[in-house]
């Protein structure tokens, strides 16, 4: 069992190791070894944590990046990034491998209020 999305939640929700440490009743240490993989919360914390950051505790303790293609309909989270003070965002590596995106590429990008932003690289378009 893989809790990879440990950090990703807290940061989601905007806690340090710290708060969720005190939340818990355990040590920062405990917190940040279970972020990265060196040890893992039992029952209980799994639990807790998923009410904390009011997620299932599937989605809390599944590998979202690691699940095969055939549960995630070739569908990837590649983390998190920030826009920059002029609205900038730097997309990850691997996503940039994995749909070959190289500098000067044009992209195209979409919104919906309802379900979000979505990123399509303009020559697929012309592509299909």
């Amino acid at each position: 069992m893989d809790f990879n999305n440990l950090k990703l939640f807290r940061k989601q929700n905007g806690f340090t190791q710290e708060q969720i440490a005190e939340k818990l009743g355990v040590s920062r240490q405990a917190v940040a070894k279970w972020e990265r993989g060196d040890s893992i919360p039992d029952i209980e914390n799994i639990i807790a944590l998923a009410d904390i950051y009011e997620v299932t505790v599937d989605s809390l303790v599944r590998n979202m990046t690691a699940l095969p293609d055939k549960h995630t309909d070739k569908k990837h989270m590649f983390g998190i990034t920030r826009v920059n003070d002029k609205g900038q965002i730097t997309l990850p590596k691997k996503c940039r491998e994995v749909f070959d995106i190289k500098p000067g590429d044009a992209i195209l990008l979409l919104g919906d209020e309802d379900r979000g932003i979505a990123l399509v690289k303009v020559s697929e378009i012309f592509e299909k």
